[in-house]
């Protein structure tokens, strides 16, 4: 029978192939994505986390303690999903050893894209503990669902990623889905002149960090495997977090290492690294995806994490989301639904002539 294929059949087949593990990846990433959110909101309850909020907000106020208890959060986070990763890499094989290691060497052609991933990334995963912290685990989730269109956009706009019409309607609807999602908040919030602006902000930093993070990710991927990616996308955060930002603040004289060594107990680790696996396989499902069906569209299938985030909040912790939420939400599924269902054909060919 394969004798009687020509090259475009041959070639029919391949790309078939591909957009089918594409899609698979990504549904993957949704599935680790939205159990991220249960350590992610556990995590905030434990001490010494809940004791840092107190003592900081004795002498600042609580969105200052909630602001720097996210920040050691989101740091501790980074730490866990390189462990998590590095160990991936080292199941994979000594040549994914090497491999790791080139990757970073070559750092004007390749590295540089993954660190400078980190940096938008680090802005996501911020930006998402602390709409946590502030707002819940349920808006956090959903108000991030905004970032395939920044993803989409950005891409379309650096190297000339197509974007369908059918792609183009889901981007819009999935726009339509953030706004129910912010107005309705805000709204509520206004009415009792109590709104958490951080919450809101965080929802933003998280839709905005995680779309530039994977068009540039995208850019990166044409020379790099996804695996040694995005362990080096990881490495980049954590260096940020612990070598910059970490030790500043401590020398401001908020206690950050001091409840760093006390988050070294059996149970909050066990939080962290449950965190740390699951965020790091959602990267490494989210990374594959990329090079096979688009940024726009890897990002439009991963982000139905919002919808598993929601359901898997709901089943472990009881805490059902707001009507605006859910409306929002729904609107998103739906957006990233009309990517998701999009053609083969529109698929085999990714970037513009």
């Amino acid at each position: 029978m394969a004798e009687n294929l020509n090259l475009n059949d041959l070639k029919v087949m391949e790309s078939k192939r591909k957009v089918k593990f594409g899609y698979m990846w990504a549904l993957f990433c949704a599935v680790f994505w939205g159990i991220w959110y249960l350590p992610g909101t556990a995590v905030w309850v434990l001490n010494p986390f809940d004791d840092m909020s107190a003592v900081i907000a004795a002498d600042y106020g609580n969105s200052v303690s909630l602001v720097i208890v996210a920040v050691l959060i989101t740091a501790l986070n980074a730490l866990t999903v390189v462990i998590a990763l590095l160990f991936w890499n080292a199941i994979l094989g000594k040549h994914k050893i090497k491999e790791l290691g080139r990757t970073i060497m070559e750092f004007k052609h390749c590295s540089k894209w993954f660190f400078l991933g980190s940096i938008c990334g680090l802005t996501a995963v911020f930006g998402s503990y602390l709409a946590m912290g502030f707002i819940g685990a349920a808006f956090s989730a959903v108000a991030g669902l905004l970032y395939p269109v920044v993803g989409s956009t950005v891409a379309r706009l650096w190297y000339g990623e197509k974007i369908s019409k059918r792609a183009l309607a889901g981007i819009l609807i999935i726009v339509c889905g953030g706004i129910a999602i912010y107005a309705g908040g805000l709204v509520s919030e206004l009415a009792t002149g109590n709104v958490q602006w951080f919450g809101y902000l965080g929802g933003l930093m998280a839709a905005v960090g995680w779309g530039l993070e994977g068009a540039v990710a995208g850019k990166g991927l044409d020379l790099a495997e996804p695996d040694s990616a995005i362990t080096i996308r990881f490495i980049g955060e954590s260096l940020v977090w612990w070598i910059i930002i970490i030790p500043i603040l401590a020398l401001f004289g908020f206690p950050m290492l001091h409840y760093a060594l006390l988050a070294l107990n059996p149970m909050v680790l066990l939080v962290l690294m449950f965190a740390g696996i699951t965020f790091g396989f959602c990267y490494v499902t989210w990374y594959k995806s990329f090079p096979l069906i688009g940024v726009g569209r890897g990002q439009g299938i991963g982000n139905l994490y919002g919808l598993f985030a929601v359901i898997f909040v709901f089943l472990f912790f009881g805490s059902s989301p707001g009507w605006a939420i859910i409306v929002g939400g729904i609107l998103c599924v739906i957006g990233s639904l009309l990517m998701f269902t999009e053609s083969t054909g529109n698929v085999e060919s990714l970037r513009g002539d």
